[in-house]
């Protein structure tokens, strides 16, 4: 009987017909090995190569890419630069047509950033603006001369701009609150008339919305834009953020885990004018409003600035409303009325039958005497000059005890989102400025208890030493008007900024200006900055896709470029631009496309990477140590023939191998 056995170290291979248990769990430990060290290999090749294009598409081709390039303020434009784009825009307002010249430079190729969009400059280093009068809106009736009207502010403008740049330019006529108090067959026919005569004689770009009334909702986000714009809080990028206010954004389908992206922070706008007040802020994705609800529907605007959908960091919720009647001439207006019926009806000579006394009113400087019409009867009215009075009576105005729909409500009973006055800034313009610095000449940084002081010490003053003042031209900024009604226009400022719209006494962020960096901003930039969203888009890919877009108007263009549709016929494209082209267009902006917090994820991604890779080789030198433990433990085990053993004879073979006897024969 003979018995075989081989002795390696660490672990014994016999030669009996079954297999070796340990030795196929080293070969599987083996296997298991290979195949992972073959997942993390493939997968940092794989990562790598995720962010070679991310760098590639970073740095993309000199020819799509060029240096950022501002525009100066204080020089003629040049008119011979042919890198140079041209934008008009005409406001028709109630009183009169203004029309404007923007020029902007190529596009960087960086889409985070927007068109660099500034007013053209004339020769005289002025801008190139021009006003006629009376409003179009007095065509009403004589709809068939609303091109006529137009034509001289479209000859000013051509006259400044390149003719080789016409085909272009884009053209927008965007009226606004005297066209939307006539009847919509009046305004049909006084738009049809401009979209049909005026390409006879101008061949700018002129689609088919770009002339329209636009509501008063998308006055006041235009200027919101326009004024963000102008100080610089949709600039984006890395090394303009710093030193800057930021606010964090909820990004979309983004788990807690995910890291807070930030950008800068935008500015709130308070606008009142003569007839009305004006207020526009950005809403914080924090604050949550039921989309079904009308109030939603109807004070908020949700919109990209950005050339691209995804573009996140140009993403904005905006609240804005317009109060008419609200403002400060209109105010007035209530106020005397009110003023009057209180007197008359509340008399002891009753509804006025009899000679009135002069009606005392405290918000008029003292002693100063002006007169009221009402009910085709004329009323004295006396100045007593008592600000804190003055606030107390025009309350009322304000109309706080009407119902709010929603809580938190501002004047009317109008739902108002929060406001977090502790991170917030605003802008206030016209009357703000007007009445803080014309006469107060405290314009700029606004101060509660600095603004009051004035306005109790104006208003207290005699009218005769005011009048003196005035006629001395102390006041060069102010009118006689101003003069007679700044006490009043104080107060009403006042009680609007803080018992309308809650502003805190404290509130130190809220600003008056007329200028912003020496310019003035118009709503009608940002009525092109939003319009022309998509041409770096379009400039960018497709240089010379000019030629077939002055039959398009802006909302099929940015359904053909921001939400492309496979199902796009080719009937409903423009000439010369194919299916294949705006597909094109839109898998290189989503192969271009990697928002900002990108690179931290990739970073995140190494990270976890290499920890998995220590774990697993750790848990691989565990195991072999193990093993070699159990293969110590098994080689000091006494040896047992096998079954094989006792059943050969002498000389005889066991499994083709000669024995020899040993000890055991």
């Amino acid at each position: 009987m003979a018995r075989i056995s081989l002795s390696c170290r660490g672990w014994q291979l016999s030669c009996a017909p079954h297999i070796n248990w340990g030795s196929s769990k080293v070969l599987a430990t083996c296997v298991i090995s290979i195949a992972l060290l073959c997942i993390i290999v493939v997968t940092v090749i794989e990562t790598r190569r995720i962010q070679n294009e991310i760098n590639t598409a970073d740095a993309s081709p000199r020819h799509l890419r060029v240096p950022r390039k501002k525009l100066s303020i204080t020089e003629p434009t040049d008119v011979n630069d042919m890198d140079l784009h041209y934008g008009v825009v005409i406001d028709c307002g109630s009183s009169g047509s203004r029309v404007y010249v923007y020029v902007w430079p190529k596009h960087s190729g960086n889409s985070n950033e927007l068109l660099q969009i500034e007013q053209m400059i004339d020769k005289d280093l002025k801008p190139v603006s021009k006003k006629i009068e009376p409003g179009l809106s007095t065509y009403g009736d004589k709809a068939s001369e609303a091109s006529e009207y137009i034509r001289p502010l479209l000859k000013y403008a051509a006259d400044h701009i390149p003719s080789s740049k016409h085909k272009e330019t884009p053209l927008y006529i965007l009226a606004t609150a005297g066209m939307r108090m006539l009847t919509e067959s009046q305004q049909t026919a006084i738009l049809s008339d401009l979209r049909v005569d005026l390409p006879m004689y101008f061949d700018f770009l002129f689609g088919e919305n770009h002339v329209e009334v636009i509501t008063g909702k998308q006055e006041g986000v235009y200027a919101w834009i326009a004024m963000n714009f102008a100080l610089g809080r949709f600039d984006h990028n890395e090394d303009e953020v710093s030193g800057t206010p930021l606010s964090k954004m909820e990004l979309p389908n983004e788990g807690s885990s995910s890291k807070p992206h930030y950008r800068k922070r935008t500015v709130g706008i308070i606008d009142m004018g003569g007839g009305s007040v004006q207020i526009a802020f950005e809403v914080e994705r924090s604050v949550r409003l039921n989309s079904r609800e009308d109030i939603s529907k109807s004070l908020l605007a949700e919109f990209n600035l950005g050339c691209q959908d995804s573009d996140i960091d140009h993403t904005y919720r905006v609240y804005v409303t317009t109060f008419l009647g609200y403002g400060a001439n209109a105010a007035r207006s209530r106020y005397e009325k009110m003023l009057v019926n209180n007197t008359v009806f509340y008399s002891p000579t009753g509804m006025g039958e009899s000679e009135l006394p002069p009606i005392k009113d405290p918000c008029l400087p003292e002693e100063m005497e002006d007169t009221v019409s009402f009910k085709n009867k004329d009323y004295k009215i006396y100045g007593t000059g008592n600000y804190l009075k003055c606030k107390l009576n025009m309350h009322k105005l304000l109309n706080t005890s009407v119902p709010c729909q929603k809580e938190p409500c501002s004047l009317n009973g109008v739902h108002q989102p929060d406001i977090n006055y502790h991170y917030s800034e605003f802008y206030g313009f016209s009357e703000f400025w007007y009445t803080m610095e014309d006469v107060f000449r405290i314009g700029g940084k606004y101060n509660f208890d600095q603004f009051e002081h004035k306005a109790k010490e104006y208003c207290a003053s005699k009218w005769s030493t005011l009048e003196d003042w005035f006629n001395k031209k102390l006041y060069p900024k102010a009118d006689q008007h101003r003069f007679k009604y700044q006490c009043f226009k104080s107060s009403w400022m006042s009680k609007v900024l803080h018992d309308g719209f809650k502003f805190p006494h404290e509130y130190n962020s809220f600003t008056s200006a007329s200028l912003v960096d020496g310019k003035e901003v118009q709503w009608t930039l940002g009525a092109l900055l939003y319009r022309t969203r998509y041409y770096p888009l379009r400039h960018e890919f497709y240089p010379n896709m000019d030629e077939c877009l002055p039959s398009y108007n802006e909302s099929q263009l940015q359904s053909m470029y921001l939400r492309f549709d496979n199902n796009v016929n080719q009937s409903d494209l423009p000439p010369n631009l194919t299916s294949e082209n705006l597909r094109e267009i839109q898998q290189l902006e989503f192969q271009r496309y990697h928002p900002p917090w990108h690179r931290s994820s990739i970073l995140d991604n190494h990270i976890l990477l290499v920890i998995i890779v220590f774990i697993i080789l750790a848990i691989i030198g565990l195991y072999i140590r193990r093993m070699r433990k159990l293969a110590v433990i098994r080689a000091g085990l006494s040896r047992v023939p096998s079954m094989s053993y006792f059943m050969v004879g002498e000389d005889q073979m066991e499994q083709g191998i000669k024995i020899e006897r040993t000890m055991y024969s």
